[in-house]
């Protein structure tokens, strides 16, 4: 199997970012699955009932918070 891999930054505003993590938290509820955009092409993750998740805080001279699902 291929690799694909997906790593994109952009600068939004907070409550254009909270609408971008509700549009892939209810892709996840309602379809299993997440879809990407990609160079015109469409990618769709199929996620399983069960996966790992990961919260990650750092704060210092730049602040993050990360989210990570595996499984």
């Amino acid at each position: 199997m291929d690799l694909f891999e997906m790593d994109e930054t952009r600068t939004m505003t907070r409550e254009e970012a909270a609408t971008r993590l509700r549009d892939l938290a209810d892709s996840l509820a309602r379809h299993n699955s997440v879809e990407f955009t990609r160079g015109g092409g469409r990618v769709t993750v199929a996620v399983p009932d069960e996966v790992r998740l990961k919260v990650e805080v750092e704060l210092g001279e730049d602040n993050e918070i990360e989210i990570e699902l595996t499984w």
